[in-house]
């Protein structure tokens, strides 16, 4: 695939990307031969075949099949996938940031050009994002939630399995317990940066004794965080296994429902009535699961015994709510670093039951649509940024094809090309 074009465009350069087949992000049918008219930063038009524009530089994609950047909507930036207990007490802030250089990169690579972080430290999600916004680093837009919500002794409290006298400085980021804890919270996040809040309304899987299936947050608190985040123009993520806390988020307005790993028909009900959000994260899943197999003694005490007895609902449940109508976006909660591309988790949907088309659009219109942010990220349509990615055959025929991203434009500037990072 050539491209004549240089990394970073002129400001206002008009180019035409000239894609061979163009699977456009809004549920319509592919389309063979499609131009994408771009002037400085978005889309100005799709035009039908290959059409030349005076003046403008051609990138020919016409062997190729052009897609929207992709849209991670769960993710860490600080994640590197290893879980070992003892990173607990051995890395700081500054190993989180160094991580999410790594990742923000490796993103880009995979085709994901935009990013939902639901959970890192203090520093580095506004640190990573004025490297990225300023060009600094290479990076995905960013909706960062900074550091997740949950109660004392639940999945983000990191005393949780530790003696009683060892003390955490920074707990109380991590830990709210009642509605005036929790409303102070989400109004430092803002004040923050923050996009979107992240709660931990039940317990979780990869940490330490609590239970996945057991409402750790009450209603109060739920209602507070989502009643305000709202007021303040921010969504909420909400990491619930068990069904009591699936529901009780759904009836609080939670826009999506990470993991939901335990709900049923009812659930799928609130959802679809609420216009709730799931967000699978099946990849992560996989991952905990063949590790606790393998090697149960390498993750933390109480982990591979939840995970065997937890993880294989997560495909069920995906089947289930997939069939029952609920809207799904695209989510791996596994960060970019890590031995997995997470573009596998295309397969796991696929073989769970989604069309291959429905597993690209909760990675596109979907996931917009969750991000509240369908007027410019999503879609290859007139307005939107000019974020392109391309592979070589059909990810509708073999979804595989898109963990092999040989194409990577964010904002009209090409970071990757011919299977190359420039930059």
């Amino acid at each position: 695939m050539a491209c004549v074009l240089a990394s970073t465009p002129a400001s206002g350069k008009t180019r035409v990307v000239h894609a061979g087949r163009l699977i456009d992000g809004t549920g319509v049918a592919t389309r063979a031969g499609a131009s994408i008219v771009i002037e400085g930063e978005r889309i100005q038009r799709v035009a039908p075949g290959f059409i030349v524009v005076e003046g403008a530089d051609i990138i020919d994609l016409r062997r190729a099949t052009v897609l929207p950047g992709l849209i991670e909507s769960h993710d860490h930036l600080s994640s590197t996938g290893d879980r070992r207990t003892l990173n607990r007490f051995m890395l700081d802030e500054g190993d989180a940031v160094i991580s999410a250089v790594l990742n923000v990169r490796r993103q880009i690579e995979l085709g994901f050009t935009s990013v939902r972080d639901l959970g890192s430290g203090p520093y580095t999600a506004p640190a990573i994002s004025r490297a990225i916004e300023s060009g600094r680093i290479v990076g995905p837009r960013l909706w960062s939630s900074m550091e997740p919500l949950g109660p004392t002794g639940g999945h983000s409290d990191p005393a949780n399995g530790t003696r009683p006298d060892i003390e955490f400085a920074n707990r109380g980021n991590y830990v709210a317990d009642g509605a005036a804890e929790i409303l102070r919270a989400v109004r430092v996040r803002h004040s923050r940066g923050a996009k979107v809040i992240k709660l931990f309304v039940s317990g979780g899987v990869a940490s330490i004794g609590d239970n996945p299936a057991l409402m750790l947050m009450n209603e109060e608190e739920i209602r507070t965080a989502v009643t305000e985040a709202h007021a303040l123009g921010m969504k909420v993520a909400a990491h619930a296994h068990g069904k009591s806390s699936i529901d009780t988020a759904v009836r609080a307005g939670a826009d999506s429902i990470e993991h939901g790993t335990f709900a049923d028909a009812e659930s799928y009900r609130l959802m679809r009535e609420h216009g709730t959000f799931l967000v699978p994260t099946l990849l992560v899943g996989d991952a905990v699961l063949r590790q606790a197999r393998r090697a149960p003694e390498s993750l933390p005490p109480t982990v591979a015994a939840k995970a065997i007895a937890t993880i294989p609902q997560m495909t069920t449940n995906l089947t289930a709510a997939y069939k029952a109508g609920v809207k799904i976006a695209f989510g791996t909660d596994q960060g970019a670093t890590s031995d997995r591309n997470k573009a596998e988790e295309f397969v796991l949907l696929v073989a769970a039951g989604m069309s291959p088309m429905d597993a690209v659009l909760s990675a596109t219109r979907d996931a917009a649509d969750l991000l509240g942010a369908s007027q410019d990220v999503g879609s290859v349509q007139s307005g939107r940024y000019a974020d392109l990615i391309a592979v070589e055959g059909d990810p509708l025929s073999d979804i595989t094809e898109l963990q092999r991203v040989t194409f990577v434009m964010k904002g009209g500037e090409i970071l990757k090309r011919d299977g190359k990072m420039l930059r």
